[in-house]
C-alpha cells in the first residue's frame, strides 16, 4: 500500500506524543529529581557511547533492512518462524553488546532485581504462603511482580544453571519467542501474507533496547504464545463433510486452548501487567465466536492459579500488597495525569513510527483484532496508574500486538530502516538501568 494522507498525520502525533512526554517529564525532573525519569520520557540518563562493540549492531541492520522483506517474502513459513526468532535475538544480543560483553546479565544482577531474591527461596511452599506476608522486605522488582520467576530462577539455580548468565539467557530467550509467537496469531487471523509482512518489523523492534537485558522480555515472550496458542485454537474449523476430521480437529483445538490457558495462567504469575492482554484473548474470542475454547481457556488458567493457591499465594491478595506499596514509593511522587503522556512517549519509542503509521494504514480485519485488543490493554494499563514511568521495559507485552499493524506498509525498507535507527539511537545515545 503506498503513502496515504494519514501517514504524516500519524507520523506528526507519534513525534509530538514523544517530544511532549519528554518535556513533561523534564519539568517533573527538574522539580523533584526523586521522580527517577532523568532522561524523559525514559528512566535513566542521556549518554552517547560508541566504541568497537558497536559494529555488530550497526552491521546487522542495514543486512536486515536490506534483506529483511525479501526473506520473509520467500521462506517456508515454519523456517522463516525460526529465522525471524533467531533474527530478533541476534539483534537483541547485538544491540546489549555495544556496552560490553557484560551488559547482556550485569542488569539482572543488581540488587533491585530477581535474582537478589534466590537465596530466600529454601521450600517453595513456605516461600510461596509467606511472599504476600514480608513483601516489602523483597528487592524492587520482586515487589513489583507475582513470585513466579523468582521460583523459576531458585529452580533453575537448584539444578546448577545459577546465576546472572543463565538468567540472561532464559530472557533473551524469552524476548525472542515473542517473535514467532505473535506471527503464528497474525497469520491465524490475518493471513500469511500480512505475517509474512510484519515479520522483519518485529524482528527489528527498537524496544529490542530492552527486550534482552529487562525480565519483562520474557514475560512477553511467554504472554505471546499463551496468545498464540488460543488464537490458533479459535481459529480451527473442522470439515463439514467429514465427521472424523471434525472431530480430530475439535481435540486439537482443545488441546491448543487448555495450553494456552495454562500458559497466559503463569504469565500472570510472572508479571501483574500481563492481565490487561486479556482484552485481545476477548477480542479474539469475540470474533471468532470461540466460546468453547474460552472456557477450557479458562479452566488451564484456573488450574495454574488453583496450583499457585495450594501452595500458599492468592493472585489478588499478592495484587493488593503490591499496589499498596508502589503507591507509597515512587508512585506518590509521579503525578497521575503527567505520567499518562510520559509513558505513552516512552512506548512509542518501544514500537517506533512504523507502528503508527501502520496503524493509520491498517485495513486488514484479522490484523485489527489482535491491535485492537492490544490498543485497549495498553489504555486500560495507561488509565490504571499501576505503571507510572519505566513503561519502555513495563509494556513490552503489549508491543508486538501493536506492531502487528506494519503489515499495512507492506515491508517498506524505507520505515523497516527507521525502526532499526531508531534501535541503534536510544541504544547508543541512552543509557538505561537494564
Amino acid at each position: 500500500m503506498r503513502a496515504t494522507r494519514r501517514d504524516p498525520i500519524a507520523l506528526g502525533a507519534w513525534l509530538l506524543v514523544v517530544v511532549a512526554g519528554g518535556a513533561v517529564g523534564r519539568a517533573l525532573y527538574a522539580d523533584d529529581p526523586l521522580v527517577r525519569i532523568g532522561n524523559a520520557p525514559l528512566v535513566g540518563s542521556a549518554d552517547i557511547r560508541l566504541s568497537w562493540w558497536a559494529v555488530p549492531a550497526l552491521v546487522f541492520a542495514p543486512i536486515a533492512v536490506a534483506a529483511g522483506p525479501r526473506i520473509a517474502a520467500t521462506l517456508r513459513w515454519r523456517r522463516l518462524l525460526v529465522v525471524a526468532g533467531l533474527a530478533a535475538l541476534a539483534w537483541t544480543v547485538a544491540l546489549a553488546l555495544t556496552d560490553g560483553p557484560d551488559a547482556l546479565s550485569a542488569p539482572l544482577e543488581t540488587r533491585y532485581e530477581y535474582l537478589a531474591a534466590v537465596d530466600r527461596v529454601g521450600s517453595p511452599t513456605a516461600f510461596l504462603s509467606s511472599f504476600t506476608d514480608v513483601l516489602a522486605t523483597y528487592p524492587t522488582h520482586v515487589k513489583g511482580h507475582p513470585p513466579g520467576l523468582v521460583l523459576a530462577l531458585a529452580g533453575m539455580d537448584g539444578i546448577g544453571l545459577g546465576g546472572g548468565g543463565w538468567a540472561a539467557a532464559l530472557v533473551l530467550l524469552g524476548g525472542a519467542l515473542m517473535v514467532p509467537a505473535a506471527l503464528v496469531a497474525q497469520r491465524a487471523l490475518g493471513g500469511e501474507q500480512a505475517a509474512r509482512a510484519t515479520a522483519p518489523f518485529l524482528v527489528l523492534l527498537p524496544g529490542a533496547v530492552w527486550l534482552g537485558t529487562s525480565a519483562d522480555g520474557l514475560f512477553a515472550g511467554v504472554a505471546a504464545v499463551g496468545i498464540a496458542l488460543f488464537t490458533v485454537a479459535a481459529t480451527a474449523r473442522g470439515t463439514p463433510t467429514d465427521p472424523t476430521h471434525g472431530r480430530r480437529v475439535a481435540v486439537r483445538a482443545d488441546v491448543l486452548a487448555l495450553a494456552a490457558g495454562v500458559v497466559l495462567g503463569l504469565a500472570l504469575h510472572l508479571s501483574y501487567g500481563i492481565a490487561p492482554l486479556g482484552a485481545v484473548v476477548i477480542a479474539v474470542a469475540v470474533a471468532c465466536r470461540a466460546w468453547r475454547a474460552t472456557v477450557v481457556a479458562g479452566l488451564g488458567v484456573g488450574a495454574v492459579a488453583l496450583g499457585f493457591v495450594a501452595a500458599g499465594f492468592w493472585w489478588f491478595d499478592g495484587l493488593a500488597a503490591t499496589r499498596e506499596l508502589y503507591f507509597a514509593g515512587v508512585a506518590s511522587r509521579r503525578p497521575y495525569l503527567e505520567f499518562l503522556l510520559i509513558d505513552l512517549a516512552a512506548f512509542a519509542l518501544v514500537v517506533g513510527p512504523a507502528a503508527a503509521v501502520g496503524l493509520a494504514r491498517l485495513r486488514d480485519r484479522g490484523t485489527w483484532i489482535l491491535c485492537g485488543g492490544a490498543l485497549v490493554a495498553l489504555s486500560s494499563a495507561a488509565l490504571s496508574g499501576l505503571s507510572r514511568g519505566e513503561t519502555e521495559r513495563i509494556w513490552l507485552p503489549f508491543a508486538p500486538w501493536i506492531v502487528l499493524a506494519t503489515c499495512a506498509l507492506r515491508g517498506s525498507r524505507a520505515w523497516l530502516g527507521a525502526a532499526a535507527a531508531l534501535g541503534l539511537a536510544v541504544q547508543l545515545g541512552a543509557r538505561s538501568p537494564w
